[in-house]
């Protein structure tokens, strides 16, 4: 897994070739370390050049994961700028190919290159650990999602900043970034729904969004990346409004889904970049009564102000109250982090049924006279891994074309391709951590309980070692 190639990750710059001469002269040009020379239009610096806008330099992309992989300090701020890149890329390829029979026009390249400045623009911080494990230990039934955040975020900058933009468009724009969340909008009848392929693809997961944090993410973390999108940029083609791949690119589409498993394997849900989450999780739960953090979510223009420095300023802060949460931030900096103990992989015969383990079924599976733990001192990551579809095979809802000649698209079954491809979509990893050193193995004795109470089997990924249980 992480195969490493050595062709150059950069996207040659032809976008360039697509601009006249008078359009380059009110263009900014900036130098993106993984697509070289990019071009920001005046429209789109109108956003860029706003505090909320600014703040995405403020939020790492992949939040903790820099603990681990000091070279993943890379921020939304660039991300943002790679997709608004090659959001232009695609579709002004397009325009180029088949721009007279699908009717392309600059509004449509303006709309689609500024959903991909702005996709990311509510993202909360440390990743998605904010909306994913800390709001819903403050907010029951929270439903909030960055996605949404955005579209606020969006009408609260043309609103905050006067910027001169066609409401239409401003519409559409948001219709893209939703396009792929359950928040997303309604389109309109004739509206060139293959525009809502490029940035967040609802439809079957392959936009630039992924081309892009598939390729910073792996250079950022010293990784190889055996996926070239550039081969999918250059052929892809609109059939029945929607974006197809060549046939003969099956295999490529699906290095895409797999290179990007990998990284959730090996780099986003990395057993100790989840303990390093876990902590500040709690930290940040701890620190919420005094702080308000949750509140922010309120209002975009309270909104924007947070970012991942707020673990620095609860870091720094005298006030007693932060007490709890300036000792467990304390103890990521000098490494005292809470205790792997074990992970189990859920069979796949088990995996549509599964639920959620949580700290108290650990604790409540511990055997009678030994050491009495408390639900406060374990704690739990439930780790889902896929290609993007959950369960299901993500190329199945792709439709493919022969050849350039060709006005059919077609699904192609695995089957017809190689017997080498995956059985199943989806891994479910229980891993489990212990906030005590000297509670490793009593922890691990209960989660082994828990696992022949469960699954009738106590098999583990990694067992505890020998030297973490005798810890006292």
């Amino acid at each position: 897994m992480g195969a490493f190639c050595n062709e150059d990750l950069s996207f040659t710059p032809v976008h360039a070739n697509f601009i006249s001469s008078q359009e380059l002269r009110f263009s900014k040009q900036v130098h993106d370390n993984v697509h070289g020379n990019i071009y920001l239009d005046p429209l789109s610096l109108k956003f860029i050049d706003t505090e909320q806008f600014q703040r995405l330099r403020d939020l790492k992309q992949l939040g903790m994961t820099h603990m681990v992989y000091p070279g993943a300090v890379h921020s939304r701020f660039e991300h943002s700028l790679g997709v608004y890149w090659l959001a232009g890329e695609a579709v002004q390829k397009l325009q180029k190919c088949q721009g007279l029979e699908l009717g392309i026009d600059d509004f449509d390249i303006q709309t689609v290159k500024l959903a991909g400045l702005l996709h990311d623009i509510g993202h909360g911080p440390f990743s998605h650990l904010f909306e994913r494990e800390f709001l819903p230990r403050i907010v029951n039934g929270c439903k909030w999602s960055h996605e949404q955040m955005s579209l606020r975020m969006i009408d609260h900058i043309v609103d905050e900043h006067h910027i001169d933009v066609d409401s239409e468009m401003i519409k559409k724009v948001k219709e893209m970034i939703a396009a792929s969340s359950e928040f997303k909008l309604p389109k309109g009848k004739g509206e060139k729904h293959f525009l809502y392929d490029i940035v967040a693809n609802g439809r079957n997961g392959i936009d630039v969004d992924k081309f892009d944090y598939i390729v910073r993410d792996s250079r950022a973390c010293g990784l190889g990346c055996n996926f070239e999108f550039k081969r999918l940029m250059e052929t892809m083609q609109v059939l029945g409004d929607e974006i197809c791949y060549r046939a003969k690119d099956y295999l490529t589409i699906h290095k895409l889904f797999y290179t990007r498993a990998d990284l959730y394997r090996t780099v986003y849900t990395h057993p100790k970049v989840k303990a390093i989450e876990l902590m500040v999780v709690d930290a940040l739960v701890k620190a919420n009564g005094f702080l308000g953090i949750s509140s922010s979510i309120d209002e975009p223009s309270d909104y924007w102000k947070l970012d991942d420095s707020i673990i620095k300023s609860i870091e720094i802060a005298p006030d007693q109250e932060l007490k709890e949460s300036r000792d467990l931030i304390l103890r990521i900096r000098r490494r005292n982090l809470y205790q792997f103990c074990n992970e189990y992989a859920v069979p796949k015969d088990k995996i549509e049924h599964f639920k959620d383990v949580t700290a108290q079924d650990i604790v409540c599976s511990q055997k009678n006279g030994g050491v009495m733990l408390n639900v406060e001192d374990v704690a739990v990551s439930n780790v889902r891994i896929d290609l993007a579809r959950g369960r299901h095979n993500p190329l199945e809802s792709i439709n493919f074309f022969k050849d350039y000649e060709s006005e059919e698209k077609f699904s192609i079954p695995d089957d017809r391709i190689s017997h080498l491809l995956p059985t199943c979509y989806q891994d479910m990893i229980v891993r489990v951590y212990s906030k005590k050193p000297e509670l490793v193995g009593a922890i691990s004795e209960a989660f082994e309980n828990f696992q022949l109470k469960t699954y009738g089997t106590k098999t583990q990924v990694h067992a505890t070692p020998e030297k973490k249980k005798r810890r006292l």
